[in-house]
């Protein structure tokens, strides 16, 4: 029964983290800019962070189970 939150919230983090990471590659790949307004690679780089922090975390969870 406890086990279902984690399943929950590492899928979530995992979908999370692989989607952005993949958003991120996709517009760096066209050369848009990932986030109006703010320096390129400091957006890329930030949002390239994020998504491998959420991914890992999605995998932690998965594998407290």
């Amino acid at each position: 029964m406890e086990s279902v939150p984690a399943i929950f919230a590492g899928t979530v983090f995992a979908l999370f983290g692989g989607a952005l990471l993949a958003w991120t590659g996709t517009r760096l790949k066209r050369r848009e800019p990932v986030a109006q307004g703010v320096n390129q690679v400091a957006s890329a780089s930030l949002a390239s962070v994020a998504g491998t922090v959420a991914l890992a975390l999605g995998l932690y969870c998965l594998t407290r189970l």
